[in-house]
């Protein structure tokens, strides 16, 4: 299995479901796949990252991740707001990083400006069989 596979099942896995190298999923912002590595020493986890670019107001739809999945967040460029379960609603800025536990629902992950984008970094440590890492709540 090549690189390019390996990617191309990350990246149906990680966002609600791509078919291409990146995609929009909730209003105003869009999934890239920006690495995908097992964990050598960690037998059994791997660890994916993507890449969220929001749009001026944009936001991604109220999600949860794989029960197997830790996320570390990392606010690239721009202020994005977020919540986690029913923690505080919080905006983070350039430089600033947040985390997810495995199984929690993040309610709100949207884009703080209405005239500036946001850029945020995903990384997940998860199991390796889980390929499907984020999906809808209804």
């Amino acid at each position: 299995m090549n690189i390019r596979s390996v990617v191309g099942a990350a990246c149906t896995g990680i966002a609600f479901t791509i078919a291409m190298p990146a995609a929009a999923h909730g209003s105003g912002e869009t999934v890239t796949p920006n690495f995908e590595h097992a964990i050598p020493n960690i037998p059994g986890k791997s660890l994916t990252a993507v890449v969220v670019d929001y749009a001026p107001g944009g936001a991604s739809p109220a999600h949860e991740h794989a029960k197997s999945a830790f996320i570390y967040a990392y606010v690239v460029s721009g202020d994005i707001e977020s919540q986690v379960n029913d923690g505080p609603k919080r905006i983070y800025h350039a430089g600033e990083s947040f985390f997810e536990q495995p199984g929690a629902v993040h309610r709100i992950s949207r884009n703080a400006s209405r005239s500036r984008p946001a850029k945020l970094l995903a990384v997940f440590v998860a199991d390796s069989d889980d390929k499907v890492l984020t999906t809808p709540v209804k």
